[in-house]
C-alpha cells in the first residue's frame, strides 16, 4: 500500500519528499508553486530533478495539485492565464517525477447550460495538451456537490475524457470525502461502484485516491474533510472495502484530513499501516 499526505514545499520540492518519507509515507501530494493565484513559477530544475532522484532511490510516487483558482471552465479573461498556468504545473510536476497533476472538475459557467460547460472544460484541457509528451499527466478529480450537480459522476468523468483529443494523457483523482458527500458512494454501495467504475472505463485509468473522511452525512453535498479515524461519517468498514479494493490495489492514497483535532499526519500514516498495511 501507498499512504502518505499532502506536504509544503516551503523547503524545495526534495525537501518535500524528504519529509513525507521522515512520516513514514510512500505517497505525498504538494502544490507546484503558489497555491492561492495563477501564475507561471520560474522553478529551481535542480530542485526538482533531486526530488525526481529521491524518490526514484526511496520508493516514493507523488502527485501535485493545481492552485485553488484553477478551473477547467474559466471565463473569458481568465482563459490564456488558466492554460499557461495548467501547463506550467504539469512542467513542474514532470521535473520532479509526479505521476500527475490533480485539477478539479469544471463548474458550471454562469448563464450557460451544463453542456456548454462541458465543451468548455474540453477546450481547455485540449489547449492544456495539445503539444504536451511526456509521460505526467491530468488528473480530473470529482466533486462534492449535491446528488446530480456537475461533476458528480464517473459518467461525466469518463466522457470528458473520452471526447478529449488526447485522452490518454488524461487519468482521475478519486476524492472519497467529495464521493461521499455528493452521494455517489454512500458507504454501503462499493461493489456496485466497483461494477459500474469497471464497465465505463473508470478505474483503468485511476492514479491517486484523496483519502479523506467526511464531517457530513453522504448526499449532503458538503465538503468538509474528516480525519481516517476520528470524528467521520464513513466508517473504517466502509473504507476497508474501498482500500482493500483489488482495483485500487496500485492507486496512491494521499490524505488530506485536518489538523484541529491534535491528529497529526504522521500519526494517521502509522495508523493506515497499522491497519491495511
Amino acid at each position: 500500500m501507498r499512504f502518505g499526505c499532502h506536504v509544503s514545499i516551503r523547503n524545495g520540492y526534495s525537501g518535500a519528499a524528504k519529509h513525507v518519507l521522515s512520516l513514514g509515507g510512500r505517497a505525498y501530494q504538494y502544490f507546484p508553486k503558489n497555491p492561492r493565484s495563477l501564475s507561471v513559477k520560474d522553478f529551481n530544475l535542480g530542485d526538482a530533478k533531486s526530488c525526481k532522484a529521491f524518490c526514484a532511490e526511496n520508493n516514493l510516487l507523488s502527485i501535485a495539485h493545481t492552485p485553488y483558482p484553477t478551473s477547467l471552465t474559466p471565463s473569458e479573461n481568465k482563459k490564456q492565464l488558466t492554460i499557461e498556468s495548467l501547463r506550467n504545473d504539469l512542467e513542474i510536476a514532470d521535473a520532479c517525477g509526479s505521476v500527475g497533476v490533480v485539477v478539479h472538475f469544471g463548474s458550471p459557467v454562469p448563464g450557460e447550460d451544463l453542456l456548454a460547460s462541458y465543451q468548455l472544460m474540453i477546450h481547455t484541457l485540449n489547449a492544456v495538451l495539445s503539444d504536451w509528451d511526456s509521460d505526467c499527466l491530468i488528473l480530473l478529480e470529482n466533486l462534492a456537490g449535491r446528488p446530480g450537480s456537475m461533476g458528480t459522476t464517473f459518467e461525466e468523468l469518463v466522457q470528458v475524457r473520452n471526447l478529449c483529443e488526447q485522452p490518454e494523457k488524461i487519468g482521475f483523482c478519486l476524492d472519497t470525502c467529495h464521493a461521499f458527500a455528493s452521494g455517489l458512494w454512500t458507504g454501503e454501495n462499493w461493489s456496485e461502484l466497483e461494477e459500474k467504475g469497471t464497465e465505463l472505463g473508470y478505474f483503468q485509468h485511476l492514479k491517486a485516491v484523496h483519502l479523506n473522511n467526511s464531517r457530513y452525512a453522504s448526499g449532503e453535498g458538503k465538503d468538509r474533510h474528516a480525519n481516517i479515524f476520528h470524528k467521520g461519517r464513513i466508517t473504517e468498514e466502509q473504507f476497508d472495502q474501498l482500500i482493500t479494493s483489488p482495483l485500487l490495489k496500485d492507486v496512491l492514497f494521499v490524505l488530506e484530513t485536518p489538523s484541529e483535532y491534535g491528529i497529526s499526519h504522521g500519526e494517521e500514516i502509522k495508523e493506515l499501516y497499522k491497519k491495511w498495511g
